[in-house]
């Protein structure tokens, strides 16, 4: 686990500091100088962005992923390479045309409750373009084990961008319009950064007479493209359906507590960069105590530390709720406590994604994320119309408690393997009781002072816990090497 620990540690701090410009921009900039009707608006281009991307990247970045190490070939690597590009390049030729032939139709269903805002869907598709291409040279990256840089281009350029256009359209350097053109921009220039770094880094030699595995790869491609479809579903759906049936500044509101919510992921969305090749080697080369030790040590480190973060972000719900002081953000309190419970869980499973994706099994994904999907409409259909911006949230713990409960089942199945081990037990045990220990704490200060107090209390109980009772190896050597450099 050392290089995964080592570049995880990394990306968690790019990711977190993503995360704090996020919140900027989330809580501060976007409601201040957008108000909620276009916050609401950027966050669901972005989200439908999200759902399209799938169809153009076909599933490639994947296939990069599970078979690269496969090969010891150089012209069979390059050939991979090659292919990973020319599929969303024929993809998008063919694609461009049909989405100007049903335009007006598609953005006339996508924002049916304000037609104002429709002449921006064009958006959609290029942003969706830019980052279907983003993902497959990022996957470059992640197979050599460069993850660093990418993942700072993928989690804080977009962030970093963001918060600049806003700042400019806040002291009048750019208007709306102009905001838009600009953030397209942006996203082409990050693919442009990619693109030279990655060739750089792993610089491939044309090969179109690659036809080594061809027929099996385009079938993974085609499987994981359904599932990321589906996927991506799962992910943004919530967003535009609150978009379609009621607002899009309750957009604003659930996009603001989910994004809260989101936190808890920051540490898994460091260790999958770099874990997803570690694991698909391991598959690869059948060593089986690799990938069970892999999983267990992902699934421990991940709820220890997703566990802390659940703790700080909902024992300060209500201290950070007031001192966002925008008017109508604070229905969103339920929907962070719902949603958080989702992550967390997502959080516990380790790397199983990464399993079943890597190995023979992976056309599992396809039925999971179908499944999953249609659950996800249905029930954010239903559960939308009954109980407005709430329900959306229910939708997402629902959705996501079930899947992750038939992965677990899966891999148990068959690799004979599971997630949790005593270590997971005592962590729940410490989590439960450090939250009832802090639920009922009033301090009566400002709120910001309650929270940099109460979260530092936290901090320090639920650590010296851990570290007291080994909750994790890789956690207390971390802490050990840490000192010892101090």
């Amino acid at each position: 686990m050392g290089i995964v620990v080592r570049q995880s540690f990394l990306n968690l701090i790019s990711i977190g500091i993503a995360f704090l410009i996020g919140a900027v921009n989330t809580l501060y900039l976007y409601p201040t100088f957008l108000g909620s009707k276009f916050q609401g608006l950027v966050i669901a281009l972005l989200a439908i962005s999200n759902l399209v991307q799938p169809f153009i990247s076909f599933g490639t970045q994947h296939a990069v992923i599970r078979y690269y190490s496969k090969y010891t070939k150089k012209s069979d690597r390059d050939g991979l390479l090659t292919i990973s590009i020319l599929i969303p390049l024929i993809i998008v030729l063919l694609f461009i045309p049909v989405f100007m032939a049903y335009y007006n139709e598609i953005r006339q269903y996508l924002f049916q409750s304000d037609q104002s805002l429709s002449r921006y869907a064009y958006v959609i598709l290029f942003i969706a373009v830019s980052t279907s291409f983003f993902e497959v040279f990022y996957s470059w990256l992640r197979v050599k084990l460069k993850s660093v840089f990418g993942n700072f281009l993928k989690e804080l350029y977009p962030r970093l961008l963001i918060a600049l256009l806003l700042i400019s359209y806040s002291i009048g350097l750019l208007n709306f319009e102009s905001f838009i053109l600009y953030l397209i921009y942006g996203y082409y220039l990050r693919l442009l950064i990619v693109i030279i770094y990655s060739f750089y880094i792993n610089k491939p030699k044309l090969n179109l007479n690659f036809k080594k595995d061809f027929y099996e790869i385009f079938k993974y491609c085609l499987l994981i493209f359904l599932s990321g479809a589906a996927s991506s579903i799962i992910l943004d759906i919530d967003k535009s359906m609150l978009s379609s049936i009621l607002t899009v500044e309750n957009v604003a509101y659930y996009s603001v507590a989910v994004f809260i919510a989101a936190v808890i992921e920051i540490p898994g969305r460091a260790m999958f960069q770099i874990l997803s090749p570690v694991v698909a080697n391991a598959i690869n080369k059948n060593q089986k105590k690799k990938l069970e030790d892999l999983l267990k040590k992902s699934s421990t480190n991940l709820v220890l530390v997703a566990s802390l973060f659940f703790l700080l972000i909902n024992l300060n719900i209500d201290d950070f709720y007031e001192m966002l002081n925008q008017d109508g953000y604070s229905i969103g309190i339920p929907i962070v406590i719902i949603v958080s419970f989702g992550k967390l869980y997502s959080m516990s499973i380790g790397c199983i994604n990464n399993i079943i994706s890597n190995s023979k099994y992976y056309y599992y994904t396809f039925w999971f994320s179908l499944f999953s999907s249609v659950l996800a409409v249905v029930l954010n259909i239903y559960l939308i119309t009954e109980f407005g911006i709430i329900g959306a949230a229910y939708a997402t713990l629902i959705v996501l408690a079930i899947m992750n409960t038939l992965k677990i089942y899966l891999v148990k199945a068959k690799f004979k393997i599971h997630p949790y081990s005593k270590d997971t037990i005592k962590i729940i045990i410490l989590s439960v009781l450090t939250f009832f220990v802090f639920s009922n704490l009033q301090l009566g200060f400002q709120p910001l002072i309650n929270i940099i107090v109460k979260s530092s209390l936290i901090l320090v109980l639920y650590t010296l816990s851990a570290y007291i009772f080994k909750l994790s190896d890789d956690v207390n050597i971390f802490i050990d090497k840490f000192n010892k450099n101090w």
